[in-house]
């Protein structure tokens, strides 16, 4: 009889073991249900710092200073809380210009001069990390470490020197509730040519 109640205590226990552990294993299946964290910027996501002692935090207009440098940024969607930092290829700059500098296309999809930019270089698909000062001419730029590619945020980030194909995609931005938020989907080809 006292085996057969270490038996039933096992088997009881085992039981109750195996089902905390699916229990554990369905609430991570839900997580996962939730929106990618790689889907590309939505319509109505907020803008997050991505990097330093700010990462998270929802990026309000008075953050950036005018001039620059500029912010490096994930889009967060304002429903589930997902940012969206699963590809490399959703990280966006984002710098407050002059408007009055701005061309036409980059005015368009601006707001009170703040523009954003795909993070990473449309040549071999580095990322875009430095603030500089233009091979040409006086006005600070984005540029490549990769390979020394520059790209004008004024322009529409118009390759201004080095061996990029073609400017960075455009991220239109709006404000909501005093906020940064993505207006639009990527204008142009985000990152670097696929190869054949």
């Amino acid at each position: 009889m006292l085996c057969a109640d270490r038996t039933r205590r096992s088997l009881l226990l085992s039981a109750l073991a195996t089902g905390a552990c699916l229990a554990a294993a369905n609430s991570a299946l839900a997580e996962e249900d939730q929106p990618a964290a790689d889907m590309r910027p939505q319509k109505g996501d907020l803008l997050v710092v991505s990097d330093g002692e700010h990462v998270g935090e929802i990026i309000k207009p008075g953050d950036l200073a005018l001039g620059g440098p500029p912010l490096r940024a994930w889009p967060k969607d304002p429903k589930t809380s997902v940012v969206r930092d699963g590809s490399r290829l959703n990280e966006v700059l984002i710098v407050k210009l002059d408007p009055a500098e701005l061309d036409d296309d980059a005015k368009a999809r601006a707001v009170d001069g703040i523009v954003a930019y795909s993070a990473i270089c449309s040549h071999a698909g580095c990322p875009v990390t430095e603030w500089v000062k233009a091979q040409e001419g006086d006005k600070d730029v984005f540029k490549c470490p990769c390979h020394n590619s520059e790209f004008d945020p004024r322009q529409s980030a118009q390759v201004v020197f080095g061996p990029a194909p073609r400017r960075l995609a455009a991220l239109p931005i709006a404000t909501a509730d005093g906020s940064l938020i993505v207006a639009g989907t990527f204008v142009g080809k985000v990152g670097a040519p696929q190869g054949g």
